[in-house]
């Protein structure tokens, strides 16, 4: 069972601040001169020590910028397992923590933004990338996606080696933004069409046939949407490997 860590950090800041509040103004002004100049009692001790490095982060966290680690490959060329990532919580709009209820609306998902978000159907931060807004038609047919009827452009780079099933890399374009996707060389007849409903996106990772996403579980609703992802800071291979910085980018 995953740990709610937003949960954790608000019940956390709250209870140090509540207990750091009822000393201070209420029985603080109670006790005798002598009683103040006496160590305060180590839950209180500890509780004003904690509470404005809690506060921080909360804030830090909640409304500016979060980190991430990549757990999986569907995100591959673009990001890799072991990619720690930067997390911009205020890009779509100011949300409160925990519940995800937006208070202070800033701007929306862009198609090609790398979105952080938590899908329909578990209780997980995922990243994609955004396909679909609002409104849209979204067709996928010979591994080549169609918005509102628009073929989205994609230009064969190279055959990507040492990689099974084999993969090839292309360069797909949303408007004038690219970004690298990962193909296998298997042909797909189907031909699949999803209309956005309003207050929803479609997402799919870079990594086509290797992605766990809009396909197959549905549209990800607005209030689960966590913020847009836009640079590795760090990275680390799995297992006992040393941490490394040679990689730090921005994310397109």
């Amino acid at each position: 069972m995953s740990v709610n860590f937003p949960l954790f950090l608000v019940v956390a800041t709250g209870l140090c601040g509540a207990i750091w509040a009822l000393d201070a103004y209420l029985f603080k002004p109670k006790r005798s001169e002598a009683e103040q100049l006496e160590p305060s009692h180590w839950v209180v001790e500890y509780a004003v020590s904690f509470f404005p490095v809690l506060l921080f982060v909360l804030v830090l966290r909640s409304f500016l910028v979060e980190p991430f680690q990549i757990p999986t490959g569907s995100m591959i060329p673009t990001l890799k397992v072991g990619d720690f990532i930067l997390v911009n919580k205020y890009a779509y709009g100011i949300r409160l923590p925990v519940v995800g209820t937006k208070v202070l609306a800033i701007g929306g998902p862009q198609r090609g933004d790398a979105m952080v978000f938590i899908p329909p159907h578990e209780d997980e931060y995922f990243i994609k990338r955004v396909i679909g807004l609002p409104g849209d038609r979204i067709r996928y047919q010979n591994k080549t996606l169609f918005v509102n009827g628009v073929e989205q452009v994609q230009t064969f780079k190279q055959e990507v080696v040492d990689v099974r099933p084999q993969q090839l890399l292309f360069e797909e374009r949303f408007s004038d933004t690219p970004h690298e996707i990962h193909r296998n060389v298997y042909n797909d007849p189907r031909i699949q069409e999803w209309m956005v409903p309003e207050g929803h996106y479609f997402m799919m990772g870079d990594n086509r046939d290797q992605s766990n996403d809009s396909r197959y579980w549905g549209f990800v609703p607005d209030e689960n949407v966590v913020g847009r992802a836009f640079a590795v800071w760090m990275h680390k291979d799995p297992g006992l490997s040393m941490p490394t910085f040679a990689t730090t980018r921005w994310i397109q």
